[in-house]
C-alpha cells in the first residue's frame, strides 16, 4: 500500500497489545513454525498474501492476512486440504512422512555492480509476480548509500526459480523525487533494493531534470 492515499487516517491505539485476541497469538506461532521448519519461504508467504482478492485484503486485519495467505500456500503445496484446515484434524491418518524442507539459499561471493555514492535509476516495470520493489519508487533517481550484503532475489525465490543471490543496497531518494514538488526538500527516503532493480544513473543527483 506504500505510496497510495485515500484510505483514511491510520488508527493509533494507545497501549496497543501485541495481540488483540488469542487466535492472533496462535496464528503468529503457526506462521513462525512453518517458516522456521522451512516448509515454505518467506517470499512465497508474502506472495500468497499479495494474491488475496483486493476487496478482502482491504477489509482484513493484519493476522487475517496471515491466515488467508497461509491457507492458500499450504493447500498449493499439498501440506493440507481445505477440509483438514476447516476441521483442525487430518481427514485420514497417513503414514508419517518426512517433509523435505525448502532449501536454504547459498550466498556466493559476487562482485557488486555499484558502490557508495553511485547514482542509479530504478527500473520501471509492471509485474504480477512477487517483487520487493515498491511501486512508488519505479523509474526514480537515487544514490547508493550503503551495500547491505548479498541476499536471494525475492522475484525468483518466491516462484521456485532459485535464489539468484545478489547485492542489496540502501538507496537514498529525495522526498521530492518520490512524491513531487510539494514534498519537503530537506527529507529523504532510504529503500533497500536488489541489483536487478537498478540501472546506472547520471551524476550524483537524486533529482530528475525537468521533462526527464
Amino acid at each position: 500500500m506504500g505510496g497510495k492515499d485515500g484510505f483514511g487516517p491510520i488508527p493509533i491505539e494507545e497501549n496497543e497489545p501485541v495481540f488483540h485476541a488469542d487466535w492472533e497469538r496462535r496464528m503468529y506461532g503457526i506462521g513462525r513454525l512453518v517458516l522456521t521448519k522451512r516448509l515454505l519461504l518467506l517470499d512465497e508467504f508474502r506472495h500468497a498474501i499479495e494474491r488475496i482478492p483486493p476487496a478482502v485484503y482491504l477489509n482484513a486485519t493484519y493476522y487475517e492476512k496471515w491466515m488467508l495467505g497461509l491457507y492458500t500456500i499450504l493447500i498449493e503445496k499439498g501440506l493440507a486440504t481445505p477440509d483438514e484446515i476447516k476441521g483442525g484434524l487430518p481427514v485420514e491418518l497417513l503414514p508419517t512422512v518426512r517433509l523435505k524442507p525448502t532449501a536454504k539459499a547459498s550466498v556466493p561471493r559476487v562482485k557488486p555492480r555499484f558502490k557508495k555514492g553511485d547514482a542509479i535509476l530504478t527500473r520501471n516495470f509492471i509485474s504480477r509476480l512477487h517483487t520487493r520493489m515498491p511501486r512508488y519508487a519505479h523509474g526514480k533517481h537515487g544514490v547508493i548509500h550503503a551495500d547491505e550484503g548479498i541476499f536471494p532475489l525475492p522475484d525468483t525465490w518466491a516462484h521456485g526459480g532459485g535464489p539468484n543471490a545478489q547485492h542489496v543496497y540502501a538507496v537514498r531518494f529525495s522526498a521530492r523525487e518520490l512524491w513531487g514538488e510539494n514534498a519537503s526538500p530537506r527529507e529523504f527516503v532510504y529503500i533497500d533494493l536488489w541489483e536487478d532493480y537498478l540501472e546506472p544513473g547520471r551524476g550524483k543527483s537524486t533529482r530528475r531534470r525537468a521533462g526527464s
